[in-house]
């Protein structure tokens, strides 16, 4: 190899206050709620049905059902024997582990419990966070980036780098392209479809969001190196691809059901 990108060795903990650390990874994870949160009041702006106090109250259901599930979802998904025979391990989050899948169930379910408290339209509600979602998931995998963790498959590609615990080998930076993608293509894509009318469809903006993320983590995952004590798992696939096929098809399904309903007069 004749050029090869250096790694930027980048301090995981951005403040540090005697025993207190401040690590990029909790900034990403403020960042991309705050944005969220600014994000959707700006859309709810124009809806009747989700007033700004309620997109106000519902970040912190949001940020409950994102730690919680993303934990949870980590749990059960990627370590179950490991935590089942370390319980309480699962509370010793700065250590990290967090799984999207889980985090995105958490955030599901909290879009859920607070329509029903607060009487309002579930796919309204779950259109304005579905357009917030990549915000949050640009600046998560950003913050892979600098904990040099997460990283890619072996590559001969000009732009591979060699990561602190990846080995001599140098890797795809795939940490950067799951941020291109997940994160800033698909809000682009969110925010044409919002352009053109989208929000009057209730539901098309989660089957957007749903089949966007789907189809890029899948596209994602061929160049990230899967976890390893899962290794690949059904037909070559990764833990991260298969667990992106039901959003795939709920993501068709509620672009279907959108489409073929009437629009709302907003």
């Amino acid at each position: 190899m004749a050029f090869a990108l250096i790694f930027p060795q980048i301090d995981p903990v951005a403040v540090a206050i005697g025993p207190l650390a401040i690590r990029w990874y909790a900034l990403a994870y403020v960042a991309g709620i705050l944005l969220g949160w600014v994000w959707a009041a700006r859309l709810g702006k124009s809806s009747p049905m989700v007033s700004k106090p309620a997109i106000d109250d519902f970040a912190m259901w949001a940020t409950i059902g994102i730690v919680l599930g993303g934990r949870l979802g980590y749990v059960l998904f990627y370590k179950p024997l490991y935590f089942l025979y370390n319980p309480f391990e699962i509370f010793v989050v700065w250590q990290g582990g967090m799984s999207f899948h889980g985090g995105f169930l958490g955030v599901m379910t909290a879009v859920m419990l607070f329509a029903r408290k607060r009487g309002i339209p579930l796919f309204v509600l779950g259109d304005l966070i579905a357009c917030a979602a990549p915000l949050g998931l640009f600046f998560g995998r950003i913050a892979n980036f600098v904990n040099g963790e997460l990283w890619g498959r072996v590559s001969d590609a000009p732009w591979a780098m060699a990561f602190p615990t990846g080995g001599p080998a140098l890797r795809h930076p795939s940490q950067l392209y799951q941020a291109g993608l997940e994160g800033l293509a698909l809000f682009a894509v969110m925010t044409l479809v919002v352009w053109a009318g989208g929000r009057r469809r209730p539901g098309l903006l989660i089957g957007v969001f749903l089949l966007g993320y789907g189809l890029a983590r899948v596209v994602g995952e061929f160049f990230r190196q899967p976890d390893a004590h899962l290794g690949f798992l059904f037909a070559g696939a990764t833990m991260g691809q298969l667990l992106s096929v039901p959003m795939l098809l709920a993501g068709m399904w509620f672009i279907r059901r959108a489409l073929f309903r009437p629009p709302l007069a907003l």
